[in-house]
């Protein structure tokens, strides 16, 4: 689960710079920079959904701080 986890997560983090990288490089490749902004939008709800899953089934329990 936890690879799980930190891969989506890397995953987000690629998306996010390919998005910068597109944007970076002028505006005949906005495209590539909406298409990677929306696989960063979907991965990041997916993280999100996979943490609110793995938290509800005991898969991952949170640390209390003290």
């Amino acid at each position: 689960m936890q690879i799980l986890i930190l891969g989506t997560l890397l995953a987000v983090v690629a998306s996010l710079g390919h998005a910068l990288a597109s944007m970076s490089s002028g505006p005949d490749r906005s495209r590539r920079m909406v298409q990677a902004l929306t696989v960063r939008v979907t991965l990041s709800v997916a993280l999100f959904a996979l943490l609110l899953a793995g938290n509800y089934l005991g898969w991952i329990q949170p640390h209390h701080l003290h």
